[in-house]
């Protein structure tokens, strides 16, 4: 496994899983180059690109030593219409494949192409445990997501290592699933969804950074790879364990039905579908978890930042 300090570029750096790795990258003193839009001009370790338009400065990412493609719509940002699904898989398929394109493409390109994907791949399967061998699931988020990955498929032609990174539910206090649920909860209107018994397969945000910074630099892990922590959990203990670390009640279980009229398929598909997934190549490839039970992490999660203290 190289520790030498790289050059690795990423896109979606702004986000709330690119900006945590950007910040561990560059501690470590790799260099970070950002894909970003929306300038007329690159500033320093800056590569400009157009998803939407289908362009990109493939010279910008020439000698870079690794890329991690994390950009795409927002899959909860709104209810789901026939043209807002289609900007979220166009988001994922069509940017990859730029970035893909683009990649193979160069003369000296990087070793590896760590590319998002998500455990959408794997449908909602109920209680079967799943794992990177698994055939994918039904519905629109697993055939997005078998696109999606199926959209990488010029930089392995073209000799890369590809990581298909399957991501879980990310947890973190600054944004994503759980940052939506904090104001409910601390309100004490938190509650099961549903019937409670869906599984939900998370991962904290600091492991989830570390475990891309390991597939960058960990020559033996390629393909499909399941970024989850080891124990998921039904969405009732989920819901526990979160009113439990925030000190309220859970009394207000979410009806399935009030989920689809709010939400329709979206809600369907992100609330009330779960899948049981297990991080087997990183368990085989020793990776240690932080946070391995949800209690743990949530209480580590939300606990206040420690004040400091003045002297004299």
């Amino acid at each position: 496994m190289r520790t030498d300090a790289l050059r690795i570029a990423i896109s979606g750096g702004g986000g709330l899983v690119g900006s945590a790795l950007a910040a561990s990258l560059a501690g470590e003193g790799h260099r970070v180059v950002r894909l970003v839009r929306g300038k007329t001009a690159p500033g320093p370790d800056e590569v400009l690109w157009d998803p939407a338009a289908g362009r990109i400065d493939a010279a910008g990412l020439e000698g870079v030593d690794a890329m991690v493609h994390l950009a795409g719509e927002n899959i909860a940002s709104t209810r789901w219409s026939a043209a807002q699904k289609e900007r979220i898989r166009a988001s994922r398929v069509e940017g990859t494949r730029l970035v893909a394109d683009a990649l193979a493409g160069l003369a000296r390109p990087p070793r590896v192409l760590v590319n998002a994907s998500a455990i959408g791949y794997y449908g909602d399967r109920g209680d079967e445990l799943l794992d990177e061998d698994s055939a994918p699931g039904t519905g629109f988020l697993a055939k997005t997501c078998v696109a999606w990955e199926e959209a990488t498929r010029p930089a392995h032609l073209a000799g890369l290592r590809v990581v298909l990174l399957r991501i879980g539910i990310v947890l973190s206090a600054a944004g994503g699933a759980l940052g939506r649920m904090l104001t409910p909860f601390r309100l004490g209107l938190g509650g099961r969804i549903g019937d409670g018994r869906q599984f939900m397969s998370w991962i904290a945000l600091d492991d989830l950074a570390e475990i891309i910074r390991r597939t960058v630099l960990d020559e033996s892990l390629a393909g499909p790879v399941n970024a989850v922590a080891p124990r998921p959990v039904r969405n009732a203990e989920f819901t526990r364990e979160l009113g439990r670390s925030l000190r309220r009640p859970t009394p207000l279980p979410v009806p399935a039905w009030a989920v689809r009229l709010l939400l329709g398929e979206m809600g369907d598909a992100l609330l009330l579908a779960g899948a049981r997934v297990a991080p087997r190549k990183l368990e085989r490839a020793g990776f240690a978890f932080r946070h391995a039970d949800v209690g743990a992490a949530l209480r580590s999660i939300l606990a206040p930042p420690p004040t400091g203290r003045s002297s004299g």
